[in-house]
């Protein structure tokens, strides 16, 4: 249990720190749980091209 309350932790600071959109903290987790592309800058990734099957 105290490992997946750190990872919460963690999680919900990425979304306190993020400024890309000005909207609450339930609307940022509820779209980083629905848009792959939001979730991935949110973690510092890029997110992945759809077109790319190569």
């Amino acid at each position: 249990a105290h490992n997946l309350a750190l990872v919460r932790h963690m999680a919900l600071n990425l979304i306190r720190l993020d400024t890309s959109i000005k909207t609450s903290i339930k609307t940022k987790r509820l779209l980083a749980a629905t848009s792959d592309e939001f979730r991935a800058a949110l973690q510092g990734f890029e997110a992945p091209d759809e077109d790319d099957d190569e």
